[in-house]
């Protein structure tokens, strides 16, 4: 029998996969330092409590497929809101970056947080350690603070799920 180590090394994505948070469970719970514009924020999963939040997982920022992803929820913001919903965005960089970032798009009107360590991105299940990144990937957590709906993209960015198709998952929770 593979002891862990020995899998995550053979299998890394698999492992990956194995202690991936599923549909149904309990979302984990985490406090991050990020950025919204231009301003330091600290967010906790348990600020929004009561609330459905849409977590997007992102590799880097200033890369062309998150270019395009992030200011594509941005930009549907208030539709996502008026739904009961917020959204937080997470990946490995800095919020010096973050804040460069959100700078370069013309703003971003939520969280952009640093998970500089992957230690959430883990918990999530959306760690690549092998490469230092966060995967792209879309978690909806319902207002009782369980994942209600997961789209993991493990392929090139074909199946990058828009900020259109997250709003079709957020009318099922209504």
């Amino acid at each position: 029998m593979l002891q862990k180590s020995s899998m995550r090394k053979s299998y890394p994505s698999a492992y990956r996969r194995i202690l991936m948070a599923d549909v149904g469970s309990a979302a984990p719970d985490f406090t991050l330092n990020g950025a919204v514009n231009q301003e330091d924020t600290e967010v906790s999963l348990s600020d929004y409590s009561g609330k459905n939040l849409v977590v997007l997982f992102y590799p880097l920022a200033f890369s062309p497929v998150c270019a395009e992803q992030v200011p594509d929820f941005n930009e549907n913001l208030d539709a996502i809101r008026a739904k009961g919903a917020d959204v937080i965005a997470i990946n490995r960089d800095s919020t010096f970056a973050h804040k460069a970032w959100s700078q370069e798009l013309g703003g971003v009107d939520f969280p952009l947080l640093a998970d500089m360590n992957l230690e959430v991105s883990k918990q999530f299940g959306m760690a690549l350690e092998e490469v230092g990144i966060t995967t792209r990937g879309v978690f909806i957590v319902d207002k009782a603070g369980h994942i209600a709906f997961k789209h993991v993209e493990n392929a090139p960015p074909d199946n990058t799920l828009s900020a259109a198709q997250v709003l079709g998952e957020l009318d099922k929770l209504q």
